[in-house]
This record gives C-alpha cells, sequence and structure tokens, in this order.
C-alpha cells in the first residue's frame, strides 16, 4: 500500500481454506494494524464491506533448512481445510507461510516443522537482505523501487492507476534508481541502532544510510554508486567506527547485479 508513492505498510492477501469467495484475508505489521483499520475504512463509502481484526488467528513462517529445500511443498497431515499455506511471494528463500488457529501448533500438522523463534526468522531475512514491517520500510519514508519491492512481486505495472502509481512507473520505466535498499554485515554487533544513521565510505563521501537489523546483520539504503566499497557509520553515543560491508542479494534478478 503506498501514499503519495511512498510505501505504507506491506500486505499479504489470501483465503482460510473454508471461506467465501467474498472474503479476503489481509496481513500486515502488527504495530500499524490500528491506522491501516481505519485507512481501508475510509475507502469503504457505503458498501456492505466489514473489516476487522481477526485474533484467533497465527501467522507461522515455514523457512527453508538450506537452499534444497525450500522447492518442496511442506506435507501437511492434519487440519487442512482450516489453514493457508502458500509459497511466501517474496522470494524462495523465505520458503512457506502458514496461517492458522491461535491454538494450533506448526508441529502437529507439519511432522517435519522444527519450532523457531522470531529472533531466527528476522535474522534470517536480513541475512537475505529482504525487508519486511516498519521498521525496514518506514511508512511515508520508503520508496517502492529503492525498498526492491518489484523484485518481490510486491508492484503492478498493468492493474491501472492507484496512487503513486505516476512517480513509481516513471522511475522503473527510466531504470533510474541511484539507491537501494541492500543487506550489510557490520564489523561487530551493535544494538539500537537509530533508523537514518549517516554511511560514508573511507573517503569521507554520503553513501547510504542505516535502516534496521539485528546484532551484526541488518539493511542500509545504499547509494549503488558506492555498493562493492568499504563503508562505516558511528554508533550514537559512541565514538568508535563501525566497519562494514553490502552485498548484493543472490534473489535479485541477475540484470539488477
Amino acid at each position: 500500500m503506498c501514499r503519495g508513492g511512498r510505501s505504507m505498510t506491506l500486505f499479504f492477501t489470501g483465503r482460510l481454506g473454508n471461506s467465501t469467495e467474498s472474503s479476503l484475508l489481509l496481513e500486515c505489521d502488527s504495530t500499524v494494524k490500528d491506522a491501516i483499520l481505519k485507512h481501508l475504512k475510509v475507502y469503504k463509502i457505503r458498501r456492505k464491506v466489514c473489516i476487522a481484526p481477526c485474533p484467533e488467528l497465527a501467522i507461522w513462517a515455514l523457512l527453508p533448512v538450506d537452499k534444497n529445500s525450500s522447492s518442496g511443498k511442506p506435507e501437511v497431515t492434519a487440519n487442512k481445510d482450516n489453514i493457508v499455506l502458500e509459497r511466501d511471494p517474496r522470494t524462495e528463500l523465505m520458503g512457506w507461510r502458514l496461517i492458522v488457529s491461535h491454538e494450533v501448533n506448526p508441529k502437529d500438522i507439519i511432522a517435519s516443522a522444527q519450532v523457531g523463534d522470531a529472533e531466527e526468522y528476522h535474522r534470517h531475512r536480513y541475512k537475505i537482505g529482504l525487508p519486511e514491517g516498519v521498521s525496514d520500510l518506514p511508512p511515508g519514508v520508503a520508496l517502492p523501487l529503492e525498498s526492491n519491492l518489484v523484485y518481490m512481486n510486491g508492484i503492478s505495472f498493468s492493474k491501472g492507476c492507484y496512487i503513486g502509481q505516476e512517480l513509481t512507473a516513471r522511475t522503473h520505466h527510466t531504470g533510474v534508481v541511484r539507491k537501494r535498499l541492500m543487506p550489510v554485515c557490520l564489523s561487530t554487533p551493535v544494538d539500537g541502532l537509530k533508523e537514518g544513521v549517516a554511511l560514508q565510505t573511507n573517503s569521507g563521501k554520503p553513501a547510504g544510510k542505516y535502516r534496521a537489523g539485528k546484532g551484526e546483520l541488518g539493511l542500509s539504503l545504499i547509494r549503488l554508486a558506492h555498493a562493492k566499497e568499504p563503508l562505516a557509520l558511528k554508533a550514537s553515543g559512541d565514538d568508535n567506527t563501525v566497519t562494514l560491508q553490502a552485498s548484493m542479494p543472490e534473489w535479485w534478478p541477475k540484470e539488477a547485479k
């Protein structure tokens, strides 16, 4: 969802196995749930549409153990009619997304599942350079093309007009994207880095801004002209300089590399 050409939030859409064709399930960052509900209701006009949260549902990410295990769909042994199990549309490296009742444990319906925690999930995302949520994609700040949403099946150039469509389409077709959100590896783990910390090259040239991360892994908006150079930042309240290196995600199309 965009406003004025900038991202508001990242949505996943789907339907539960036993739902009617007139219902649609939207998944978004829980921290902006109330704001999104309010925004959607503005466009309901006089239509008989019910927009409401679903606290009874839980979302699980089924991450691949390795690259070779990301292709096959996990075998569901129970509850087949009351789940959503679809490949993550962003990249095969993110595996599958499972939506079930809040009381259901994935291990009870997928024999091969091993339950991890949110920390593992986010570190996996940052390692492969995939943004998600308001920390990585600040509402009203992140531009869709700079955030690589076109590589994540997140932008349509054929669905017709939408808010911000003209700016996004024009930039895409001219091919001029000078900055991109890229995975970075810091020389030492740094916690509490604020969004927007400036990055510099060894010669002191501005190279981009840090966005978000976990420990030594993170995402930064990098000027492509300096993407292959060693970069550095200064942690807030610390005079020590932390070096970092950006990398090109393997799930990007070849022409982008």
